[in-house]
């Protein structure tokens, strides 16, 4: 037997099922920065990640068409661009196309062909914009081979591949973009293939979700998912979350509170002891949303426009950290990155599991009340503070 003084990997396993990186930054007036921090936050998180997979979400990005939906799509072979060239044409009014601008980067190898194309749905047949295009994107993702788009918002992008995240930023060249909310990625495949869909974030409209741990509820949560006309062609767990958080809070107008409620509920045993009229609120989750919890080890960031959301399992056994400075809110798998970009940050805290951190443009960030924080001047713990 060999290792045993490897704590981190004491049998020599081919993977790290602990691993994955994740970071986040909101800035909550809206003003809008470069990616510089959140590559450097990444980047000292590199050892989390294994190459097979970085990315990121970056909102505010592309203020010259705020209601048009940005469509980044992944080409594998040049017959599936004529072909998705030719469904979006019929199906939407196109005012811009162009590829994605990039850069040869060293580690990426092989990528897909990859383009953006601003456009409205011409055709509501009676839904909403949003659900239009929902339907649109999961027709090019089931029915048309060798493309998928992967990312649908407004006035927001994702970018990401098969690589460690600092060389996806190099290779899209993010240092070109602004925005006033990035969420970032380093992927340690564990029981699924490292592919260029299946790299965080995984997105539908302006909802996006990086993630580190494993689902092991992904087969009842797609099965649910699929009767809402959501499809999972991505091979990879995360993707049910970002379907998901799209189902509860835009279609059924679920909280973020609500949500945590229900991707993170709280143990029988915890519901029996609760007060009756929070106790039955949780009986009626659990009964009509089972299907969604997400059972296993998680931490998630979960974005959209103006607002960030970290969100751990029930019993935390996936790592994240908060940290606040001013008007900004940092969320991250370690705290040390958050002291790397942010020398002279205020409060950091480890929240609770299954409690949400949000952080929204307009509302000043803080800690909630019940968190112990630790106060950065000083170094001095306290209870109750900010």
């Amino acid at each position: 037997m060999k290792g045993l003084l490897n704590p981190d990997n004491r049998y020599g396993d081919d993977k790290s099922s602990a691993a994955c990186s994740l970071f986040g930054m909101l800035d909550t007036t809206g003003r809008r920065f470069s990616s510089e921090a959140v590559i450097r936050a990444i980047t000292n998180m590199h050892d989390r990640s294994n190459g097979l997979g970085g990315g990121f979400a970056a909102y505010g990005i592309y203020p010259q068409y705020p209601e048009h939906y940005a469509l980044h799509v992944m080409y594998m072979s040049q017959a599936a661009k004529a072909n998705v060239e030719t469904y979006l044409r019929a199906e939407f009014d196109i005012e811009h196309a162009e590829p994605i601008p990039t850069s040869p980067a060293n580690g990426i190898v092989n990528p897909p062909d990859v383009w953006r194309y601003f456009a409205l749905p011409k055709q509501l047949d009676g839904l909403s914009g949003d659900d239009t295009v929902v339907q649109r994107v999961m027709h090019v993702n089931t029915s048309i081979a060798d493309a998928f788009i992967f990312s649908s918002g407004r006035n927001m992008g994702v970018f990401k591949g098969v690589g460690f995240p600092e060389a996806i930023a190099r290779y899209f060249r993010l240092e070109e973009y602004q925005g006033y909310l990035w969420t970032v990625h380093g992927r340690f495949p564990t029981n699924t293939p490292g592919w260029w869909g299946g790299a965080h974030p995984f997105n539908v409209l302006d909802w996006t979700v990086v993630h580190n741990g494993e689902l092991s509820s992904y087969g009842i949560n797609r099965r649910h998912l699929e009767m809402f006309g959501y499809f999972c062609t991505l091979q990879t767990d995360t993707e049910v979350a970002a379907y998901a958080v799209d189902l509860l809070v835009r279609r059924h107008g679920h909280s973020i509170e609500t949500l945590a409620k229900i991707l993170a509920a709280p143990l029988w045993s915890e519901i029996d002891r609760m007060p009756p009229r929070e106790r039955a609120l949780h009986q009626t989750l659990r009964q009509v949303y089972g299907s969604l919890l997400l059972n296993g080890p998680f931490t998630i960031i979960i974005a959209h426009t103006g607002q960030m959301i970290g969100l751990t399992d029930r019993i935390r056994l996936r790592p994240l950290v908060a940290g606040v400075r001013g008007d900004v809110l940092y969320l991250s798998s370690e705290e040390s990155a958050i002291h790397l970009v942010c020398p002279d940050v205020e409060r950091t805290w480890t929240p609770m599991g299954g409690e949400p951190v949000v952080g929204t443009v307009g509302v000043a960030p803080g800690p909630p009340k019940s968190a112990a924080t630790t106060q950065a001047a000083g170094r001095k713990s306290a209870r109750g503070r900010g």
